[in-house]
């Protein structure tokens, strides 16, 4: 699958991934169009600084909320391929909110797969969280309502529309996110952590933009898609980023956990292993595991295997986490993408 010449819808796409996504896009692809679909006129005006109409008159942008049907409906005519961000990401604002996040991560999402539907939309990639596996906390507990409404999407046989899942941990330098905040509290001379013994995955937005375009591609529709990446303990990361400050332990948040997974052991009889990502099978009559298998070079995990940020093999150096870091400080707003630059083939 090519972008090239596809019309394309991003949810929520002000957000850190958003915007990462569309820079990635029009960096690498000639899409015919590259639609923003978001709810906050400020951040529309101020992606727009960045992607001028004179030079990119083929990316498109219109206010709009998920919970809205009929606003959904129109702007998704002609739409190819959604990639599905728009969320309630908070943790504590969502155990606070609880209604507010389930009408935007539950009932937003059953509009947009009914829209993808009638609109005859091609690909939907929904991106989910590592708190959706065995949720504790309201957020989970809406993003794993909502695998499941996209993975079912795929099982009536009446549509063309194919719905898969990318599932994943903590983003590096997103707003809200665990390095940003120490970097805020640094001048300060103390750092806060919930506990000592957190663990967290963590991938970069130019990982989480790519992995999701690549999944896009080779997606058959009904797959949950999780990539293998590193994780890192919440206090070496603070140890790392600000070495001379006190730290002071403050306790659990609401509906925090003390690890993540990203596959838990109960769903281990449907996940199959690749080199660089694992895919959970849905257990829907619709799903042929023959022919999913069918030229892949996967393996079926045996069976208790779990995915969990504390007991991943593969774990941050303190060298590692300090690039990051660089990373998120040196991380101003990106270039204007070129057009000389080679185009990018989804799933390539």
């Amino acid at each position: 699958m090519t972008l090239d010449g596809a019309s394309i819808l991003v949810t929520g796409g002000t957000g850190s991934f958003g915007k990462r996504l569309l820079h990635r896009v029009l960096q690498a692809s000639k899409p015919e169009r590259l639609i923003v679909y978001s709810r906050d006129e400020l951040k529309q005006f101020q992606l727009r600084q960045q992607f001028p109409v004179d030079r990119f008159p083929n990316l498109r942008m219109f206010i709009g909320d998920i919970r809205d049907r009929e606003r959904l409906y129109r702007v998704m005519d002609g739409v190819d391929l959604v990639v599905h961000a728009a969320a309630l990401k908070q943790v504590p604002t969502a155990e606070l909110n609880p209604l507010e996040a389930i009408k935007t991560n539950i009932l937003g999402a059953a509009n947009l797969i009914d829209a993808s539907i009638d609109r005859g939309v091609e690909r939907v990639v929904a991106l989910s969280t590592d708190k959706a596996a065995n949720p504790v906390n309201l957020y989970g507990a809406t993003k794993l309502c909502a695998d499941k409404l996209f993975i079912a999407a795929n099982a009536t046989g009446l549509h063309k529309t194919r719905f898969s899942v990318v599932r994943y941990g903590n983003v590096v330098g997103s707003r809200g996110s665990v390095i940003p905040y120490f970097l805020a509290q640094r001048p300060t001379g103390r750092i806060t952590i919930t506990d000592e013994r957190m663990t967290r995955f963590l991938m970069t937005l130019e990982q989480s933009t790519d992995f999701v375009l690549s999944c896009a591609g080779r997606m058959l529709g009904g797959e949950l898609f999780i990539p293998k990446i590193p994780s890192a303990r919440v206090a070496d990361l603070a140890r790392v980023i600000a070495p001379q400050c006190e730290r002071e332990v403050i306790g659990i948040r609401p509906g925090e956990k003390l690890h993540e997974t990203l596959v838990p052991a109960d769903e281990a009889h449907l996940t199959i292993e690749f080199d660089d990502h694992f895919v959970i099978q849905p257990s829907h009559s619709f799903w042929n595991r023959k022919d999913f298998l069918d030229g892949r070079k996967g393996k079926p995990c045996p069976d208790g295997f779990s995915y969990a940020s504390d007991t991943n093999p593969w774990k941050l150096t303190d060298e590692e986490i300090a690039g990051l870091v660089a990373q998120v400080e040196g991380d101003g707003e990106s270039s204007l993408p070129t057009s000389s630059e080679p185009h990018f083939v989804v799933g390539g």
